[in-house]
């Protein structure tokens, strides 16, 4: 599946940690300025996902299409 070899790749998990650390930097900036406080603390937890699925190498909808959790293995079967 090309969608999941390209969030295996280099790019694809650097891209995901940095999308979740703009969704929970955004989400600290809401809650730390009392915007919208549980918007804030909502978007700072989501956006902890994509960030430690791009640092720690999973994709969450790999197994859903057919391949590996891990980036690596995903990496291996290819």
């Amino acid at each position: 599946m090309q969608f999941v070899e390209f969030m295996a790749s280099g790019f694809g998990r650097a891209l995901r940690a940095v999308l979740g650390l703009a969704i929970s930097g955004y989400g600290l900036y809401l809650w730390l300025a009392g915007m919208n406080v549980t918007l804030g603390v909502v978007l700072a937890i989501v956006g902890l996902v994509p960030l430690l699925a791009g640092v720690l190498n999973f994709c969450l909808v790999a197994p859903l299409l057919g391949s590996p959790f891990s980036g690596t293995a995903v990496r291996s079967h290819h």
